[in-house]
């Protein structure tokens, strides 16, 4: 770390707990949006702290110049409900430390298990976590500062490129999503962490103990939330993981309506369109990756699909009954996409999607 920056974090040691004296600071790597940097510091009373510096990067603070305040705001609200997320310890307008805001969290003991022994245990309790969010009381909550996730996904089906990625049937994913946009409105909006996969989880010695970046928080369908992370899963974990993941979370949230989870499901196979040959993976398993989307995953959700058979455990039979939340009860095979890609490859290589 330059020494110009070590003297910055010095200073933040300072604002953080007055009188501490900066023991070390060193760059956390994952991190995409923002960049984390871990402090340790020594206390008046001698007792030893570590915390964590987060300094958002420029696409976030032109897209949000206030996203350092939001998300300090957030992890208060969070925290506050009972949520296992970093507290917030400070937040810096000034500028005249860095050249932009910055926020201080507590530093949470863990790491995302990008390989777990037991797979169906730990999707459900990823399940549960989430269902917990999207639980919370939000009766006496303003969140009116963070964005609505139905408005995000309207920006986003309005800025058509120039080339669609065909190879994800980037354009029949377009073609379905905006000629049902906005979807019916049958769920109450919920707070929606906006980034929820097994790389924003933090667990130590078996248990899940943080759910971390916050930054892409929003208020909405908390199926948006379920169809992001249903991906990822079946991407990293395969479909009986997945399977697991949706059965579990169903079960928490019986009260939802699950007939849009279609749309929210090919709304995650969007994010990685015209993106996913610069995540540096090789052939196979961008092969494997792409096969998944535009075959298995886009085709069946567009009713364009070559196998007659529906889609397991999604909402694809609802959608087309008309009726309310169930999702389980189909089964089909995902020959292809059997966990396809090592959650520690997408770790790696994964460029966060909304960012470009």
């Amino acid at each position: 770390m330059r020494t110009e920056d070590h003297s910055r974090f010095i200073e933040v040691v300072e604002r953080v707990a007055r009188g501490s004296r900066l023991l070390r600071a060193w760059d956390l790597e994952g991190g995409v949006s923002a960049r984390t940097v871990a402090i340790e510091f020594e206390r008046p009373d001698g007792e030893v702290d570590r915390a964590v510096v987060r300094l958002h990067g420029e696409v976030d603070r032109t897209q949000n110049p206030d996203v350092a305040a939001d998300e300090y705001r957030l992890l208060e609200i969070v925290q506050s409900a009972g949520i296992p997320a970093p507290t917030s310890l400070l937040l810096d307008g000034s500028c005249d430390v860095f050249e932009i805001p910055y926020l201080v969290v507590s530093f949470v003991e863990g790491s995302p298990d990008f390989e777990p022994v037991d797979i169906i245990p730990n999707v459900e309790a990823l399940a549960q976590q989430l269902a917990r969010i999207h639980l919370m009381d939000l009766s006496n909550v303003d969140l009116s500062f963070l964005p609505a996730r139905l408005d995000s996904v309207r920006k986003r089906l309005d800025q058509r490129p120039d080339r669609l990625d065909e190879a994800l049937s980037e354009g029949r994913i377009r073609e379905e999503l905006s000629a049902a946009w906005p979807p019916p409105a049958v769920n109450q909006p919920r707070l929606l962490h906006g980034d929820y996969w097994p790389g924003n989880i933090l667990w130590r010695d078996g248990e899940l103990v943080a759910v971390i970046d916050w930054e892409d928080a929003a208020t909405g369908d908390p199926l948006a939330d379920v169809g992001n992370c249903r991906l990822e899963i079946l991407w990293a974990l395969g479909e009986d993981a997945m399977a697991a993941f949706t059965d579990r979370y169903q079960s928490l949230m019986p009260s939802l309506d699950y007939v849009n989870l279609r749309f929210w499901d090919l709304y995650a196979a969007l994010h990685p369109a015209g993106k996913l040959s610069g995540w540096g993976l090789d052939a196979d398993t961008e092969a494997r990756m792409v096969s998944c989307i535009g075959d298995s995953w886009s085709r069946r959700w567009t009713g364009r699909s070559s196998s007659p058979q529906p889609l397991s455990h999604t909402a694809s039979a609802v959608a087309t009954a008309g009726e309310r939340g169930t999702v389980s009860g189909h089964k089909t095979s995902y020959s292809f996409c059997p966990g396809s890609v090592p959650l520690s490859t997408l770790e790696r290589q994964r460029k966060r999607w909304e960012r470009g």
